[in-house]
């Protein structure tokens, strides 16, 4: 008997002995758990990607640009400099508008002058701010010659600031069809050549000269802006889209984007924007830079006849060897000059740009090949 109440004392306190741990670690877990739970509803479940936008206060002021050509690092600049830099955004200082806002003129605290784009206020939800992403997305990793440099952003409330380099010779479509600043002047045939090329390098660098290639999906006269050499940098990337396979054959989007008179064919039909696209509005904007007529804007051939499309009536005229007859007149180039040689050239090339079929399109790397031997 004695033995049988030694074994049951034995199991009891070898249970005890279990059991007070466990209620021990139990009650160490809960308390844990309780003073957990509060900062759980502070966490952010979102996995929607965020700009590199940093916290400061709209009145800070801190101003950044590109130390060097391939520094890309942005930093939010002060919305109460901005403001004051273009004159409280005054209407005497808009030199441009763009696909979603204004361009003002401004001067920075250092004296520098740059072209400020602000985007219509819709804040995160709209348009606006869907390009203002887009170009910090490409233009923030892009450096080239031939692209227009953006120097820093700003995005406060409902507002989102782009800042650029400022080009003294305003856009191509200024001097093509309106009064350049500083009275009359003309565009005259191998500033339009450089403008061509320099246009085709840009292209060129976006399709073929990165890892992950970019379609502008917006190319015209007025998105190519002219330095004091006349030298050529394409703009507004607020349409562009990063491409993660060979631009040939990538179909970014099924959605029209573009501007009417440049919009390539199957973009239209809802096929979809590809490199192509983009060839197709580069030899619109050759026709353009030859011919000096909108692409949106028809043509009347002869006085009496009915008005055709500026890109049919164009390659009309190239097929049939007429090529003289449609170049603009304000160049003053003679039938058998050198640059008559070099715009049926440009005009050539043009033509081929232009195909309806986009298989049949070089690619930008073939077209700044036939440039070269112009």
């Amino acid at each position: 008997m004695d033995d049988l109440v030694f074994a049951l004392l034995a199991v009891g306190g070898s249970s005890l002995a279990v059991a007070i741990p466990c209620l021990l670690v139990a009650f160490l877990c809960l308390r844990s758990s309780n003073n957990l739970k509060p900062s759980t509803h502070h966490r952010c479940c979102s996995s929607e990607p965020t700009l590199p936008i940093s916290t400061s206060t709209p009145e800070s002021s801190s101003w950044s640009f590109y130390a060097t050509d391939m520094d890309t690092s942005l930093e939010k600049l002060s919305l109460a400099d901005l403001t004051a830099a273009t004159g409280g955004f005054s209407p005497n200082n808009i030199i441009g508008d763009g696909s979603f806002g204004f361009v003002y003129r401004a001067v920075l605290p250092s004296g520098a002058a740059v072209a400020v784009k602000r985007l219509s206020g819709d804040g995160a939800i709209g348009a606006g701010n869907r390009e203002f992403r887009a170009e910090l997305e490409v233009l923030g990793n892009l450096s080239h010659p031939n692209l227009t440099r953006l120097l820093g952003y700003c995005a406060a409330g409902h507002d989102r600031i782009l800042v650029y380099e400022l080009m003294e010779r305003g856009s191509l479509d200024t001097w093509l069809h309106g009064d350049a600043e500083g009275g009359g002047e003309k565009l005259d045939w191998p500033a339009r050549l450089r403008v061509a090329r320099g246009a085709a390098a840009a292209l060129e660098f976006l399709h073929h000269g990165r890892r992950l290639p970019v379609l502008h999906r917006d190319v015209k006269s007025s998105n190519v802006l002219l330095g004091e050499g006349f030298e050529a940098k394409l703009a507004d990337f607020g349409l562009a889209r990063i491409v993660k396979e060979s631009p040939a054959k990538s179909h970014v989007s099924t959605q029209a984007a573009g501007t009417a008179g440049y919009v390539a064919p199957e973009i239209w039909l809802g096929v979809g924007a590809t490199a192509k696209a983009d060839v197709y509005s580069f030899g619109v904007l050759v026709m353009e830079i030859v011919t000096g007529h909108r692409p949106s804007w028809p043509v009347k051939a002869k006085i009496g006849e009915e008005e055709v499309d500026m890109v049919d009536w164009a390659r009309e005229k190239i097929a049939t060897d007429k090529a003289s007859e449609i170049l603009d007149q304000r160049i003053g180039i003679g039938e058998q000059a050198k640059e008559m040689d070099e715009a049926k050239g440009l005009l050539e090339i043009a033509w081929q740009c232009t195909d309806s079929a986009h298989k049949n399109r070089p690619t930008m790397e073939e077209v700044v090949a036939m440039l070269n031997k112009i």
